[in-house]
């Protein structure tokens, strides 16, 4: 499931193209649930992690290699100190 929550958002759709018309200082928020694929590759000097559910839909984060290093590290923390099982 993918939720997009745009605040306060306006687009113009003409000729087939949908274009943001309104102000650049809005914010967005989008999450994906229930994620059946989950892959991490380089991106150039980055590093790239891509998350698809089953209908398709899918999120991609370019991190730097220290922001994806301390979320690896945070996984693994979690995975040691979560009282739930895999």
């Amino acid at each position: 499931m993918l939720t997009i929550d745009l605040d306060e958002f306006t687009f113009e759709l003409k000729d087939g193209t949908l274009k943001h018309v309104g102000a650049s200082n809005k914010d967005a928020t989008v999450k994906l649930y229930d994620i059946e694929h989950a892959e991490v590759r380089e991106f150039g000097d980055q590093r790239k992690i891509a998350c698809s559910d089953d209908s398709g839909n899918e999120i991609e984060l370019a991190l730097d290699p220290e922001t994806a290093g301390e979320i690896a590290d945070g996984i693994e923390r979690l995975a040691e100190e979560s009282s739930t099982t895999e």
